[in-house]
């Protein structure tokens, strides 16, 4: 399975989580690393372009093309067990605990969970310490300029 992220050009081949553990974000509190990967490059742009505006729309973004090999199983969340408020802004801790929870039981690498920012469409967690990690290739990192009209 394909799936792909935005990240600044100077990151886009780690594979840490460190981003995301700086600052904590849905589905991690600070300080735990995770992996953000989206279902298509449409959802990725989206998901990045809701913390941005005119006028810090940034020139240095890559989109990354990962490979999910069929062999590493995926967990996947259902909707309806989550709070009712688990799409809110700013998130609330409970989603932070469920991606929290999924990194530190360590049992799988992959966890789909859905889009806060486009019901209907997923998001896939990747745990950077599972052993299944190496397993994930970057396929292709290609410029991603930001189209302006989003952002009026």
């Amino acid at each position: 399975m394909k799936v792909f992220r935005l990240s600044k050009q100077k990151y886009a081949r780690d594979l840490n989580g460190k981003g995301a553990a700086r600052f904590g974000n849905r589905w991690n509190s600070k300080g735990t690393e995770m992996i953000y990967t989206a279902e298509s490059r449409a959802l990725a742009m989206a998901e990045v372009a809701v913390h941005l505006t005119l006028a810090n729309i940034p020139s240095d973004y890559m989109m990354i093309e990962l490979e999910i090999p069929d062999t590493i199983k995926i967990n996947t969340l259902q909707s309806d067990k989550l709070p009712l408020d688990w799409n809110d802004h700013p998130q609330g801790i409970h989603t932070q605990k469920i991606g929290d929870d999924f990194i530190d039981d360590g049992n799988t690498c992959v966890l789909k969970v859905p889009s806060a920012v486009v019901k209907g469409d997923f998001n896939f967690l990747i745990n950077p310490h599972h052993k299944d990690l190496k397993k994930i290739k970057i396929i292709s990192i290609t410029d991603f300029p930001f189209d302006k009209r989003i952002f009026k």
